[in-house]
């Protein structure tokens, strides 16, 4: 059984910024996909931020300029920079892995972001 463990939630102010990390348990071969999303109270999860295996990146139209997806130095690792924070970031932030032709398909148990002044 793998489990995703995210960290680096918080509360920041408006215009703060915060960096989350997201770390399997144990090693995974063939990630295709990385991705953050986020679930604000009474919303659906949505799609924040992706990078393939190949390094290509997608993000929402909400956060583009402001957050970057990368890979972390460690193998099976991502991190996600949120600059600029403002009150309709706020939500709880998910990682997901995805493996090729659907092999898993892994999430963490999410960490809260709130940003309020």
């Amino acid at each position: 059984q793998v489990h995703l463990v995210e960290s680096g939630g918080g509360l920041v102010q408006p215009g703060g910024s915060l960096r989350l990390s997201c770390a399997a348990s144990r090693s995974i071969n063939g990630i295709e996909l990385m991705a953050w999303y986020h679930q604000a109270p009474g919303k659906q999860r949505e799609s924040v931020a992706s990078i393939s295996r190949g390094g290509t990146t997608n993000y929402a139209d909400s956060v583009k300029d402001r957050f970057t997806i990368d890979f972390g130095t460690a193998k099976g690792t991502v991190y996600l920079q949120m600059n600029n924070l403002k009150p309709e970031d706020t939500a709880v932030y998910y990682c997901n892995f995805k493996g090729p032709f659907k092999e898993y398909d892994y999430w963490g148990q999410g960490t809260q972001v709130t940003v309020s002044s």
